[in-house]
């Protein structure tokens, strides 16, 4: 379903694309989110361990040693967590949008759903609420068919 000139103009970003810099970051953001959750990563991760382990006695487990792994472990993880934040949310929003639009192109569907994710926690929890009763009506309505046909 081709999108309508009025929402495509609502997104600020459509006419200009993103600047050299997020994009670069966007790049790398994602090969480096894939990068890590590899099984490459995952041995990469576990060499550079037991290599540390193993060199424990040659510099004599001192506290270098430990500053090392502890220093390095430290500013991988710091840094990881806006590497998987960003990417985070960028499949998340992804996600928003292709539902947005399913339920903007299903006649029935409460439109009013589209963008719920902006709405607050207390929102969020009667609309699930509302939609945990409409599911319950409907079970026990789908009980009483199966009921009348057996």
């Amino acid at each position: 379903m081709p999108h309508s000139p009025s929402r495509q103009a609502s997104t600020p970003s459509a006419s200009r694309g993103p600047s050299r810099v997020a994009s670069a970051f966007d790049h790398f953001a994602r090969f480096a989110t894939r990068w890590a959750g590899s099984s490459l990563a995952f041995a990469t991760a576990l060499a550079l361990v037991l290599g540390w382990a193993v060199s424990g006695p040659v510099f004599g487990y001192s506290q270098t040693w430990q500053l090392v792994i502890n220093t390095g472990t430290t500013i991988i993880t710091f840094l990881m967590v806006f590497l998987i934040q960003q990417s985070q949310n960028k499949d998340s929003q992804a996600v928003h949008l292709k539902l947005d639009e399913l339920l903007l192109a299903l006649k029935g569907a409460d439109d009013g759903l589209v963008d719920a994710e902006d709405l607050d926690e207390a929102q969020l929890r009667e609309l699930a609420d509302h939609y945990a009763a409409v599911a319950k009506h409907l079970q026990g309505r789908l009980s009483r068919l199966d009921a009348g046909s057996a």
